[in-house]
């Protein structure tokens, strides 16, 4: 192993031994009355640095399916699970985790099985597989609306993420 790679390793290994942001400093203000997993506002203390994740989309599920379809990709809930799977990989490629995450914005196209309407509770049967678990109750303040389409016309879901470093 030469100096630099050490050094990135050294680095790295101290991210992850520090913990998620999820710590004390990072205010995360309930919705009052109410079970809902998303925070009403999150407030991040200053000298934090924030990490911006691009939106990610579904990998392909079934690859004999008809190819941008969404049968190639699944349902909403499906596609939610992946995408959260891909994000969660990113993240902890950064040295960071699902819990770092303080703020999400959710695309969901019109499920042509439903009509066309996005497939809100299939989004949030994935979405709570990942957050408000007692393994991970940290919550982000989150939007999540309708789309026209997605850059390919299988995805029925793109989420993007900020992350705070700890």
């Amino acid at each position: 192993m030469n100096k630099t790679t050490m050094t990135a390793a050294i680095g790295l290994a101290a991210l992850l031994a520090a913990g998620p942001a999820a710590a004390d400093d990072v205010i995360r203000h309930k919705i009052p009355n109410s079970d809902f997993p998303i925070a009403r506002a999150v407030e991040i203390p200053a000298g934090k640095t924030t990490v911006y994740v691009s939106g990610a989309v579904p990998p392909v599920a079934d690859a004999n399916a008809a190819k941008n379809t969404v049968a190639a990709y699944g349902d909403t809930k499906a596609q939610t699970i992946a995408v959260f799977q891909s994000i969660e990989k990113t993240l902890k490629d950064l040295g960071l985790g699902l819990g770092d995450v303080v703020k999400m914005q959710v695309f969901l196209v019109g499920d042509p099985a439903k009509e066309g309407k996005m497939d809100f509770a299939g989004f949030m049967e994935g979405y709570r597989q990942f957050y408000g678990t007692a393994a991970q109750p940290n919550l982000p303040a989150r939007s999540a609306l309708q789309v026209a389409a997605l850059a390919n016309p299988g995805y029925l879901v793109e989420i993007e993420v900020t992350a705070v470093r700890p």
